[in-house]
Formats: structure tokens, C-alpha cells, sequence
């Protein structure tokens, strides 16, 4: 049965409102940058996480790293993004530190990893691919909320989930850099226009 996480894991991907959840203990594979992500710095990093991501997938579809075949729907892209200071005005996305990843299954191991990563480099000729990473990432408690449109709205969906911070009495606790979030990508930037566009805003949080 092919697993797909649009149906299987809806109350991580697929928020309905502003709620808190425990994210558990999930595998990436990641690369960081910083710099404005319009830029194509940005989109090569993207496409190279995609390239072994899919590797990955056709890999263990056909039963090629030890493993039983098994079938999935590849994960949404992820970003952690984060400033150097807190921002006191207009955000200059030049200044932006981030970490983009897609969740790998459970069974995929560093050394399937390995395996895969400078063949893929290799044939996809994108040496981007060699500098990925294969890590653990874990977030605990969070509050998350599906934002709906242009990712420079995402403030009043953040004004919402501050509200519901402050009446759950928590607080904002970072992964990464002391002013940060997390983006899941839910459409294609390059399919779907700004105004309909789906984007999971996540949290890390704690009591005050």
C-alpha cells in the first residue's frame, strides 16, 4: 500500500486552525543557505534536495537498499528560516538564514544515504547534491496554522498564532537562530498563483 502523507498524516500537513500539536522525531534531508530565496542560489539548493529525494523514493520502490519495496508519496519541501537579529522593521530577505529539508520514511538510513548521493550528484550534474545532509530533527510541541496566499502575508496568520499563545500561556522557543520559523510548502510556487498558494506555519513551544 503506497503511504501518503496528504492522507495519513493530515494533523501534521493538513491544519484545519490555528492548534498545538507534538511533532515526533522525524528524518531529513537538509541543506543551508542564506540570502534572498527569489534568488537562484535558493532554487539550486531546492532542486538538489528534490533530486535525491526522488532517488531515495525510486530506490526503495524497487527494493534496491536492503530494503522491501515500498511505495510513497515524497514529502512536501520545509523551511526553517531565521534572521541574525530580531527584526525591527521592513524584513530585508538578503539577511535571511535558513535551512531547507524534506522529511525522508523512517527506514531510510545515512548509509542509503551515502549510497545514493554521488551517483544522483553525478547524473543530475548539480554538485549541490554532495552537500546535503541526512539528519534527525525534532520540534516536540508546537503551534501551526495553514497560511493561504502570498508568503509576504504571513503575518496576520503569525498574529493569529501569537493569540493563541497567549491565552494557552506559552511561549515561542526557536530550533534555529533566536528569531525563527518553519515553512512547509504545500504548493508549487511555479504551478499555483500567490493568492491561493498553501504554506503550514509551525512553532516550537513551551510554557512561560
Amino acid at each position: 500500500m503506497k503511504h501518503e502523507w496528504r492522507k495519513l498524516e493530515k494533523q501534521i500537513y493538513l491544519p484545519k486552525s490555528v492548534a498545538v500539536i507534538e511533532v515526533p522525531n522525524f528524518k531529513f534531508l537538509t541543506l543551508t543557505g542564506n540570502g534572498n530565496p527569489n534568488e537562484s542560489e535558493f532554487g539550486d539548493r531546492v532542486g538538489a534536495l528534490y533530486a535525491l529525494s526522488y532517488a531515495v523514493r525510486f530506490a526503495l520502490k524497487k527494493g534496491e537498499l536492503g530494503n522491501d519495496p515500498y511505495e510513497y508519496t515524497v514529502y512536501p519541501l520545509e523551511g526553517v528560516w531565521t534572521l541574525p537579529d530580531k527584526p525591527t522593521g521592513e524584513i530585508n530577505k538578503d539577511d535571511l538564514i535558513y535551512k531547507i529539508m524534506i522529511r525522508q520514511p523512517d527506514q531510510v538510513t545515512a548509509s542509503m544515504i551515502d549510497d545514493l548521493q554521488g551517483a544522483t550528484a553525478t547524473k543530475k550534474r548539480n554538485n549541490l547534491i554532495n552537500d546535503i545532509k541526512f539528519e534527525e530533527y525534532t520540534e516536540d510541541k508546537s503551534i501551526q496554522a495553514l497560511h493561504v496566499g502570498p508568503y509576504d502575508s504571513e503575518t496576520a496568520t503569525f498574529s493569529m498564532m501569537n493569540k493563541q499563545l497567549d491565552e494557552l500561556g506559552l511561549k515561542q522557543v526557536p530550533t534555529m537562530g533566536k528569531y525563527q520559523h518553519r515553512e512547509i510548502y504545500l504548493s508549487d510556487p511555479r504551478k499555483v498563483a500567490p493568492e491561493k498558494q498553501k504554506t503550514v506555519l509551525r512553532w516550537r513551544v513551551a510554557e512561560k
